[in-house]
């Protein structure tokens, strides 16, 4: 599986150190040895799509998970499970601090909101700072949702339709805006329909998320192409710039186009949808007057 992940092409690839390796001492040992000695070599992806989930700051594995893995230069984001509160990430900060090394630049931290005391929590996580230094303790970047965990702490039954999982997900969302976060879906366990996984990316768009996790490497395609603007997105975003250019030349605060009504808010909304198409090099049209 570690050889296979080279020819990923996700935005960022996530060595799992926790639920996908058995709970025995022997066999996590073994896990974290092949990956550290993995980490080492030269045709890793580039740093900054290489993640690490390391077991959970409540079990015997994540000291050794911080001394051994996060030595890798190789390292930029660790994403860490559990997480309740800002508590278990000053817990984590203070390990980080004593074990790992300085950086150039900050380690990323992604909390998984996984249980009901997290949601409860969820401001003071996504607003948390150390106590020390960023360079060695690392900054949240973003908050990733981890649904069936969460169902299994919440006794919520999850179901195609995701109507019981809006409201955590909108807070998900919400927190992570509201600290200039980015926000992970959850996982599309249904790996192997395509159709739904769309449908479920579009919904998870729709809300806010930036991004979603794939579990299997057919997810990846559909996921990429469906968090992005689509070209009717782009076109829109594109007259409405153009437009309120125009407006403002003419000394105008809103303008009609198309039989709505564009004003400042609208401009801020397709400036950013202009902004997302830029960074995934996609296609923005030319927009001229008749």
């Amino acid at each position: 599986m570690l050889e296979k992940s080279l020819n990923v092409k996700s935005d960022v690839v996530i060595y799992d150190l926790e639920d996908s390796v058995p709970p025995s001492p022997a066999d996590k040992d073994g896990a974290r040895r092949r990956l550290k000695q993995f980490l080492q070599r030269a045709d890793l992806p580039e740093p900054s799509r290489v993640a690490v989930r390391i077991n959970d700051l409540s079990t015997p594995f994540f000291a050794e998970d911080v001394a051994e893995i996060l030595a890798s230069s190789a390292i930029q984001t660790l994403v860490l499970p559990k997480i309740h509160s800002a508590q278990d990430l000053h817990h984590v900060s203070r390990a980080l601090v004593t074990t790992s090394l300085e950086r150039k630049s900050p380690l990323k931290i992604i909390p998984s909101i996984e249980s009901a005391r997290a949601l409860w929590n969820i401001g003071s996580i996504a607003s948390w700072e150390s106590e020390y230094s960023v360079a060695r303790s690392g900054i949240v970047s973003a908050l990733l949702f981890a649904a069936e965990d969460y169902c299994a702490d919440t006794s919520i039954l999850r179901s195609r339709s995701r109507r019981e999982l809006l409201y955590t997900r909108s807070q998900i969302v919400i927190a992570a805006r509201a600290f200039g976060l980015e926000a992970i879906d959850m996982v599309c366990v249904n790996y192997k329909d395509l159709d739904y996984l769309r449908e479920e990316c579009e919904d998870g768009r729709a809300l806010g998320f930036t991004g979603k996790q794939a579990i299997h490497p057919t997810q990846v395609d559909v996921i990429q192409s469906t968090f992005v603007p689509t070209s009717h997105e782009i076109l829109r975003a594109a007259k409405i710039v153009h437009a309120m250019k125009a407006a403002h030349a003419s000394q105008q605060g809103a303008v009609g186009l198309e039989g709505e009504m564009i004003d400042a808010p609208m401009i801020k909304q397709a400036e950013q949808t202009l902004r997302i198409a830029a960074a995934a090099g996609l296609e923005i049209p030319t927009v001229t007057t008749d």
